[in-house]
């Protein structure tokens, strides 16, 4: 019988997961890209780890080091991009070659320090993906809204697993150091695993895929000052041009394209959405969004998912988990309760900021 190790099956998943998004009209963009490359770069490893364990060739045990530390650094670029007004240059994103040209150079004149280098990359990257999460979802500014919640769990998933990659190196010196190495292939097998959830998470952020339906939902970050006057007016403008030109409708509205319509930065945006209504950025324009959607399910009688695409949203978990948070019921039963006469429960259940 022919033997196929499981990192092969893992990576023929990830190649398949990239065609499909090399098949997206919207691939091009730029925040999408690295993703696209992160997930080349995963199922190249991927390969590697299949030779490596499932056939025992050593020689290639220098490549997986040198991919490692560009998949660190890589990640990093990847989450940096959607927290961008813009693409960065080269000039930017060089520097974060250097971990990988690091390794090389260590593999061809001093190879006793290429793990301990490896265990540090990991663990540096991994700690500044997490400084990069301290704004919370509204901080990935380049992100869609309908998956802003989504990007942002990714990106702590991302950070705890390049960290838990830190910590199996570690313990893989040790049982080296004490039993030869006897639970070696077992850890790397499960950080192939580990691998391949990060892997689920980029690959929908670079599709714009949507989040599975959940019952937990987002907490918008607490800014530490109170409510000004700038954040009184900037709340005001964003509210006008909700109203007036409905840019909640489009599905690919983020905090960055809203910031450039209004001319301030998004950050500015973000504070004053939170610290006048309470809300993160998406929830303020799902509420819109759920309004929007009410008005349509009350007047018309298109299908729920017709008034779900013309509302905004592109994925059923989200439309209706949203609407469940807004109005505290279904879209199905909200019609259903406006045909037996209670059309009233979209005012009485939105909230207030929305109906202004």
């Amino acid at each position: 019988m022919i033997f196929v190790p499981l990192p092969f099956v893992v990576a023929l998943l990830l190649f398949i997961v990239q065609i499909r998004l090399l098949r997206q009209e919207d691939w091009r963009a730029p925040e999408k890209r690295p993703f696209l490359l992160l997930i080349g770069i995963y199922a190249l490893q991927s390969v590697l780890i299949g030779i490596r364990w499932g056939y025992d060739v050593l020689a290639i045990m220098p490549a997986q080091a040198i991919l490692a530390a560009m998949i660190a650094a890589l990640a990093w670029v990847s989450f940096r991009s959607l927290t961008l007004e813009g693409p960065r240059s080269f000039a930017h994103l060089w520097p974060h070659a250097l971990p990988a040209v690091l390794i090389a150079a260590l593999l061809v004149f001093w190879r006793e320090p290429v793990g301990v280098a490896l265990t540090l990359i990991f663990l540096g990257y991994g700690a500044a993906l997490l400084w990069l999460a301290r704004h919370g979802p509204d901080g990935l500014i380049a992100s869609r809204l309908d998956g802003a919640l989504l990007s942002y769990r990714s990106l702590l998933i991302t950070a705890a697993a390049l960290i838990a990659a830190a910590v199996a190196d570690i313990y893989i010196s040790l049982d080296f150091d004490r039993t030869g190495g006897t639970h070696g292939g077992a850890i790397v097998a499960l950080g192939n695993v580990i691998t391949l959830l990060v892997l689920g998470g980029a690959a929908s952020i670079a599709s714009g895929g949507q989040p599975a339906e959940e019952q937990s939902l987002e907490t918008p970050p607490t800014p530490p000052l109170m409510p000004t006057e700038e954040d009184g007016a900037v709340a005001a403008s964003l509210d006008a041009l909700m109203q007036s030109r409905e840019i909640y409708r489009d599905p690919e509205l983020n905090l960055n394209r809203i910031a450039r319509k209004m001319s301030l930065p998004a950050r500015r945006v973000s504070i004053a959405v939170n610290r006048i209504h309470g809300v993160s950025v998406s929830q303020y324009v799902n509420e819109f969004r759920i309004r929007s959607a009410c008005d349509q399910l009350i007047k018309t009688d298109e299908p729920v998912t017709r008034v779900m695409f013309d509302s905004g949203f592109i994925s059923k978990s989200n439309f209706n988990r949203e609407f469940l948070r807004v109005t505290g019921t279904s879209p199905t039963d909200f019609r259903r309760r406006r045909i037996i006469g209670m059309a009233d429960i979209a005012d009485a259940k939105v909230p207030a900021f929305v109906s202004r």
